[in-house]
């Protein structure tokens, strides 16, 4: 990449960083910094955590935010590096930058508002405009956002219904090869309402079929963030991350300690709560149009 090219692309993200504060700060968040070195991540199947030391890197700081409001905190937000062992490509990195938040009261539903206020106040800032161009579509991210059910696109896209009769492999490969490739690309589009297997940290409703109160967003085809309505029955949240350790051992996979220290955290009581966790550098990505997040990471190897 040339010299004036980085150049831009430092300052759209330093502006990208700036605008995120401000719209935190301005709505009452505390800013907060976590551990990034832990000794357990959270039990995710597809998800593997790099080791340092005797402990690990973390993958997200979700379950050290969520202690913060057992304790009391009421919204709280982070901007810092995650680190995955094995990702790697155009749209992923083994260490990468996240943004997350949570506040109390709140449901996923009510963090997709906040989502939505936060990306028309980044643009604004930076780009001056909610339209922006990425990989040749152009792409009107305000007003309208589209939101489908994963029961409804995976009928309709892969021929089945995954929420209550779910298959782990199978969803997966779907998503990727069939369901995300015919999402609308000119327009945000929000999945929500997912199998209740396919999100170990979100509140489900009652079933059946058991339903996880969880969104992902879509912007130009490439997925920006996530959210839930955060569990908060500690013995069921027990439960998944020792089911979730299983379906890892079966794999093959590197097994992890249980978080005791969060799961006292929910003993003590977590509160009804939501939390989103945004990409920052795919957030990059699109406001500069570039072609893979190395080129918005300053000296990537």
């Amino acid at each position: 990449m040339e010299a004036v090219e980085i150049h831009r692309v430092l300052q759209i993200r330093s502006q990208t960083l700036q605008a995120i504060r401000r719209f935190f700060t301005d709505r009452g968040f505390l800013e907060v910094e976590t551990p990034v070195r832990i000794p357990a991540p959270a039990q995710e199947l597809h998800i593997d955590a790099e080791i340092s030391g005797g402990w690990f890197l973390r993958t997200s700081p979700e379950l050290h935010m969520k202690r913060l409001l057992a304790d009391g905190m009421e919204k709280v937000f982070q901007i810092g590096p995650c680190f995955r062992s094995g990702e790697r490509g155009r749209l992923h990195s083994p260490e990468f930058s996240m943004l997350e938040w949570y506040r109390r009261g709140a449901d996923y539903l009510d963090m997709l508002v906040d989502t939505k206020a936060l990306m028309n106040f980044v643009l604004e800032s930076v780009l001056r405009t909610t339209e922006i161009r990425f990989r040749g579509q152009r792409i009107s991210v305000m007003p309208v956002w589209e939101c489908l059910s994963v029961a409804d696109v995976f009928v309709l896209y892969a021929g089945w219904n995954p929420v209550g009769a779910y298959d782990g492999d199978r969803f997966d490969l779907d998503l990727v090869e069939k369901v995300e490739p015919r999402l609308p690309a000119d327009r945000p589009v929000v999945l929500k309402d997912y199998p209740a297997e396919a999100a170990a940290l979100a509140r489900c409703r009652p079933g059946p079929p058991r339903v996880a109160e969880r969104w992902e967003l879509y912007i130009g085809g490439m997925e920006l963030a996530n959210a839930f309505s955060e569990l908060t029955d500690p013995r069921e949240q027990r439960a998944r991350f020792v089911e979730c350790g299983e379906r890892r051992r079966r794999a093959g996979k590197a097994e992890y300690p249980l978080d005791e220290a969060f799961l006292s955290a929910m003993e003590r009581g977590l509160p009804i709560s939501g939390g989103v966790a945004l990409g920052v550098d795919r957030l990059i990505m699109l406001l500069t149009d570039a072609e893979s997040i190395g080129q918005v990471r300053p000296c990537t190897p």
